[in-house]
């Protein structure tokens, strides 16, 4: 395996180089004009738009080589140790055992041998999540298991999965607590409608410091609470399982609450490095992950208890093929080799497509059979036959009737983003040097990029045509139109949907005045678009790069601050530019002033169509922005007025909106004008921010 994975490694790390090298002789590179926007040509031929696609995953596969688990009892303790707790740094994680249940039963249903309770409990202080009970006939103490529904669209009732769940295992003599993920079944922004849960009403709790990963493990812990509270449960024997998004909750729930003697999650485990470029849910990602860990330390963190994993042949997802689950459990075994429980540990593969089909069902039964009842040998057990139930039965509350305490993501991130901002704007004293240092941080600029390398290409359309290669690998395709007086700079344009999505007006407007125009495209828009993110659609724009940077340590948006430095550099080495001005619409308006507000070098900004605050408002669309807008933790820094006082600049704001592309002006514009100049004389800086 070990081999196996090496050569991977050096196929890959070879395939970039050459794809670098290969740029200054290359003919193929050079693209046709492109009719749109005053004729801008390209730099590259399509066949490179996927260097960063192929960039990325290259690291995430030496990442996965440099994660090794510890080989003896003594160090393995202090490493469990502190894998959890940078765990609950990174996710947001908070536990409270003696937080109130206060379980809210709305209705009840007799089977033939188990009766199901349709419950609410409280698993934050006033937020409740929903789920149903199943309970066994008769006295008990009966062994538990949780099932955490992942993706399934009607969540804990829908027939295809989760509710087949409840009843086979309530047949079978288990206590069953199926709860809905936190954003799904009737936790969802409007009851009764079954919406994702992911994507960029997901990725919002990252500005306010959580992340849906970290809601979900704390709600299951929660449920492992309500299900150790009842009389008619042995809390020494509680279970965990669910498939594809509820297997990964499986992992992490097992990994992180120490009750969970055993757990079956199914056609989830894979590897980190495998969840980078592939179209995996927020809910699956642990921000900085490939920093720090890899699957298998999550694994290994449920030794010496067992676990028991399930995967698909016929699995459309790649992440979650046999052979990435496999990679996991190689690396995971020797920890519970060294602690004397390598029969803890293993795994089944079935020749199925995605899903927790029957034979996963047997499997995890007779799974549980032995780790929690003692009884048979862990091998597959026929189940009872049972009759699904009508969604209106299970639900717990009529549709449109929901109990307040029922709290959405949109509700939460309203909530706890006014709380922030409130605090942050109350704030007297405020440290610019710290405050800079601290958004760097947020936007995870470890080092800056350097400019290692030009490429320069023939002239075309007018245009020099260039390729500045990076120190961390990466080329930014640029144009470059020289000033008609160097003392007039240059404008740098920087547009979310490539050079296509710039107005010949623009372009046009600036040739007039004889100003210097470069174009660039960062990482993830016009050529620099891996076919991956090509492929999705509108909901899901940088959907895939996002994740992946963040899975690296990384953000979007810090990448572009760097990407956009190394511009001004090349301008100010190569062409003696005397000034620099940024001019980027959405998310490249703001990495403009987040280079800026970090003391990157340029002289003013133009923004189009920037939010004013990353407040969370449900108003729009919550897809006018990318994913690329999220930064962990961007709320409890500050806001877009900070970063604007940081910067010292003159700054322009063409078309100010909110996060949901809502259009301010009147009297919120006001507001906003006077939050903007009083974060400059806290900060005691120069430079003025301008509403148009």
């Amino acid at each position: 395996m070990k081999k196996l994975i090496l050569l991977f490694l050096i196929f890959s790390i070879g395939h970039v180089y050459a794809i670098s090298a290969s740029l200054p002789d290359s003919k193929k590179i050079y693209g046709s004009i492109n009719p749109v926007s005053d004729s801008l040509p390209d730099v590259f031929a399509k066949n490179h738009a996927d260097f960063l696609e192929s960039k990325l995953r290259n690291e995430a596969i030496i990442k996965f080589g440099t994660h090794q688990l510890p080989d003896n009892p003594e160090d393995w303790v202090k490493y469990r140790t502190n894998l959890r707790k940078t765990i609950i740094q990174k996710t947001g994680l908070i536990v409270n055992h003696n937080l109130p249940l206060d379980i809210k039963e709305t209705g009840s249903i007799q089977m033939k041998g188990y009766r199901i309770k349709n419950i609410a409990f409280q698993t934050r202080p006033g937020v409740y999540a929903t789920a149903n009970l199943f309970i066994p006939d008769g006295k008990g103490p009966f062994p538990a298991v949780i099932t955490m529904p992942g993706h399934w669209r009607k969540a804990k009732f829908d027939p295809e999965g989760p509710q087949q769940l409840g009843h086979s295992l309530a047949l079978e003599g288990y206590v069953c607590l199926s709860i809905d993920p936190w954003g799904s079944g009737e936790r969802t922004t409007v009851h009764g409608a079954f919406d994702y849960h992911g994507t960029s009403l997901g990725a919002s709790l990252l500005n306010v410091g959580e992340s849906l990963a970290g809601f979900q493990i704390s709600d299951n812990i929660r449920g492992v609470d309500l299900l150790s509270s009842l009389p008619y449960v042995d809390p020494k024997n509680i279970g965990a399982t669910g498939a594809s998004g509820g297997g990964n909750q499986t992992m992490w729930l097992a990994a992180m609450d120490e009750r969970i003697k055993a757990a079956v999650p199914v056609v989830s485990v894979g590897t980190f490095e495998s969840y980078v470029m592939r179209s995996n849910c927020i809910c699956e990602l642990l921000p900085d992950g490939l920093t720090f860990t890899e699957e298998a330390g999550i694994i290994a963190l449920v030794a010496p208890r067992a676990i028991m994993m399930c995967n698909h042949k016929q699995d459309s997802a790649p992440a979650f093929l046999p052979f990435e689950m496999q990679r996991t459990v190689s690396n995971a075994l020797p920890v519970f080799k060294m602690l004397g429980v390598e029969k803890n540990i293993t795994y089944q593969v079935f020749d199925k497509t995605h899903g927790y089909w029957p034979e996963n069902r047997e499997a995890m039964l007779g799974w549980f059979d032995l780790y929690l009842k003692g009884i048979g040998t862990g091998m597959s057990k026929k189940e009872s036959a049972f009759e699904l139930l009508p969604e209106e039965k299970l639900l717990v509350y009529p549709i449109g009737k929901r109990d307040p305490g029922v709290q959405t993501t949109a509700e939460f991130c309203e909530k706890r983003g006014k709380e922030l901002r409130t605090a942050f704007l109350n704030t007297s004293n405020l440290n610019a040097l710290e405050k800079q240092k601290e958004l760097r941080t947020i936007l995870r600029i470890n080092e800056q990029s350097e400019l290692k390398k030009v490429h320069q290409f023939e002239r075309l359309g007018g245009w020099d045509r260039f390729a500045l290669e990076t120190s961390d690998t990466k080329l930014i395709p640029i144009l470059h139109l020289a000033p008609a007086d160097p003392k007039l700079g240059y404008m740098i344009i920087s547009n979310t949907s490539g050079k296509k999505g710039i107005s010949a007006e623009l372009i046009s407007e600036l040739k007039k005045k004889g100003q210097g125009i470069v174009i660039a495209e960062l990482s993830g828009t016009g050529e620099s678009t891996s076919t991956k993110e090509i492929a999705n659609n509108k909901s899901m724009v940088l959907h895939t790069l996002s994740r992946s940077e963040l899975w690296l340590g990384r953000t979007i948006l810090g990448e572009w601050v760097k990407e956009l430095n190394v511009v001004t550099d090349f301008l100010k080495s190569n062409y003696k530019a005397q000034k620099l001005s940024i001019d980027g619409n959405k998310e490249a308006g703001l990495a403009a002033l987040f280079l800026a507000a970090t003391g990157g070098n340029v002289d003013d900004i133009i923004m189009r169509d920037a939010p004013l605050s990353y407040q969370f408002d449900s108003g729009g669309s919550l897809d006018f922005f990318s994913m690329a807008i999220h930064l962990p933790g961007f709320l409890n820094w500050g806001d877009v007025s900070l970063a604007a006082g940081l910067s010292g600049k003159q700054i322009r704001i063409v078309n100010p909106v909110s996060m949901s592309g809502q259009k301010i002006s009147g009297s919120n514009l006001n507001e906003y004008r006077m939050e903007f100049a009083k974060m400059r004389a806290k900060l005691k800086k120069q430079g003025e921010t301008v509403f148009n």
